[in-house]
């Protein structure tokens, strides 16, 4: 059975001859739009027609450059090291950044056209893509001049994106001493983080100890990485004329502060009862103290659960059919047409991920599968995000890039039904296991979160009047992680290089992408919920809601399915759920292990 997914669909190979008429086509297309928007700024005539023009051309840009830039990625995520796939990587997004002189020429036309609304009415066009043309309104105050946003896109890939791939190069090559079997071997970081997972609390403490002293060897680097791309960021929004990094992620975000304010109140509200599961697994495994920062993953639980990829896909499409045909419907079409690649092998990168291709309706799907249950619910995750895309297809390729915060719905809804399922079928050892992992991927998306959220204002604040030493960064991660997880964890062992590999902190394009994170668990957790109290006529609003979730403010996709993201009671009523699932935990975890 074939286990790869096919790209066929988008190009044969980086040879093909459609491929490299694509790039030539790209080429000329770049040139004929930098053109035509010179010519077309000059003056205010024709407006409506202009405005016409520039969607048709952004549309055909933005389905071409995604087809020959998809191709380069998917490639890369399973070979890392195809030459061609590296080099068109690069390429593409050289091209792109040469067109950012025009499009802040072109946008400065469009917020300055006077009777913008009348014009967008006047035209079925417009009219379709008139969230996309407001929100080129809204950005404009934010905007610089065409040739200081020439300047930056070009300074940034010698600026930002080399400090990236600086780090990169650190964490990938990055050698850990570690001691096994009364041999001290050098092993990559990668292998000794996964050690977190390992049955032996020993190997658990071992690879946390040999991790944390390993970083010696690289925290000037990545600290000079990670000063660099925070001052960057710093610079460009005090010159755009943010309030904060902070502010412009929410404006890109299209989200309110209230928004943030109300949610990040819930989370902190919730910190109790997420201590009181850390500390009984703190128990669980012998310790008085909390729970060491190194065994946060520790399996508590010794029953396997083993789900070949076969009979993963039969639970995964069973369960989903209990939700809806759609969803199901879709599983089962990314099954069959190999929109999937399943197992690991070499050169292949870790982790998992969906990458919707809108040019062509379809999707693809990166698993490294290994038969187990967390697999399968992996395989789920995935499978929201691509029936995410599949929602938005009926939507111009200009009204389906949705903010960050609901990037995750879909996902962990899917996520969501597949776990509820599991517990119904499991015995009490199984769903103590399957409740320990739900509970742990909470923990760390709102806990975590949260410290993570500290340390980055932090880090912006400070970074304000200076680059800041390994020490003092080292500083502001331990007094984030106490804050958070308070006496959840013993104090002597926490974590203060969660900075140097967590890769979100040297996002220059995406700050703060942590909240995120929790406003996605918590919003699939109330549309969950609300699926309960209405089995029939839910699936169709969710579908509803996932369709606009490109073309609306965040306030305005969720009232799809009258919801109210600026009540703390909603997402109150979010985390009761997981508050739920840990005093199952608790009440389960005391009749097994006594």
């Amino acid at each position: 059975m074939d286990l790869s997914w096919s790209l066929k669909e988008l190009y044969d190979s980086f040879e093909d001859i459609q491929f490299k008429e694509d790039i030539k086509k790209l080429d000329e297309l770049i040139k004929k739009i930098k053109t035509w928007i010179d010519d077309s700024t000059v003056n205010r005539d024709n407006e409506k027609e202009k405005l016409e023009k520039y969607i048709k051309f952004v549309v055909e840009l933005t389905g071409l450059h995604e087809k020959l830039a998809t191709f380069s990625m998917l490639t890369l995520s399973v070979d890392s090291k195809h030459e061609l796939g590296n080099k068109f990587d690069a390429v593409l997004e050289q091209k792109m950044s040469t067109l950012a002189g025009a499009e802040a020429k072109m946008s400065l036309w469009i917020s300055e056209t006077k009777e913008l609304d009348t014009l967008i009415n006047d035209s079925d066009l417009l009219k379709e893509h008139a969230f996309y043309l407001k929100e080129i309104v809204r950005e404009q105050k934010y905007k610089l001049g065409e040739k200081e946003e020439d300047i930056i896109a070009r300074m940034q890939n010698t600026g930002s994106s080399a400090w990236v791939t600086y780090k990169n190069l650190l964490i990938a090559s990055h050698k850990v001493e570690i001691e096994i079997g009364g041999e001290v071997k050098e092993m990559p970081l990668t292998e000794v983080l996964n050690m977190a997972y390992d049955k032996d609390k020993e190997v658990r403490k071992k690879a946390y100890t040999a991790e944390i002293s390993s970083y010696k060897k690289i925290e000037e680097g990545i600290a000079a990485a990670l000063n660099a791309i925070k001052g960057e960021v710093l610079t460009i929004c005090e010159m755009r004329g943010y309030d904060s990094p902070l502010d412009m992620t929410l404006q890109n975000s299209r989200m309110d502060s209230k928004t943030l304010e109300v949610m990040l109140e819930a989370m902190k509200e919730s910190f109790p009862m997420f201590r009181k599961y850390l500390r009984k697994k703190a128990e669980m495994l012998g310790y008085k103290k909390g729970l060491p920062f190194y065994e946060l993953y520790a399996p508590i639980v010794k029953k396997e659960m083993p789900f070949s990829y076969e009979a993963g896909k039969a639970f995964v499409e069973k369960n989903f059919r209990a939700f809806s045909d759609d969803l199901a419907d879709f599983a089962r079409m990314a099954m069959d047409k190999h929109w999937i690649d399943v197992a690991p092998k070499e050169g292949k990168v870790g982790g998992a991920f969906c990458c919707g291709i809108h040019s062509i309706g379809e999707c693809r799907i990166m698993l490294n599968y290994g038969n187990n249950l967390s697999d399968v619910i992996t395989m789920a995750h995935e499978l929201g995000h691509g029936f995410h895309n599949e929602c938005l297809i009926g939507e111009s390729i200009l009204n389906i890039n949705y903010p960050m915060p609901l990037a995750e719905t879909a996902s962990t809804f899917c996520e969501t039904i597949v776990k509820k399922a599991s517990l119904k079928e499991a015995d009490e050892e199984e769903a103590l296991a399957i409740l320990e992992e739900e509970i742990s991927g909470c923990t760390q998306v709102i806990v975590d979160i949260y410290s993570r959220f500290i340390f980055e204002s932090e880090v912006f604040k400070l970074r304000k009047d200076g680059p800041l030493s390994v020490n003092e960064i080292n500083n502001i991660m331990l007094k984030a992680q106490q804050e958070a997880y308070g006496e959840g964890l013993d104090a002597e062992y926490l974590h203060p290089y969660m900075w140097t590999w967590k890769s979100h902190y040297y996002y220059a394009d995406a700050n703060f992408y942590n909240f995120p994170y929790a406003f996605g668990l918590l919003l699939a957790k109330g549309l969950y919920a609300q699926y309960e109290k209405d089995k029939d006529n839910f699936p169709k609003k969710y579908e509803k809601l996932l369709a606009v979730t490109g073309k609306k403010s965040i306030a305005d996709v969720v009232k799809e399915a009258g919801i109210d993201v600026n009540s703390t009671d909603f997402w109150r009523s979010s985390l009761r759920i997981i508050e739920e699932d840990i005093e199952r935990f608790i009440e389960l975890s005391d009749k097994i292990c006594h």
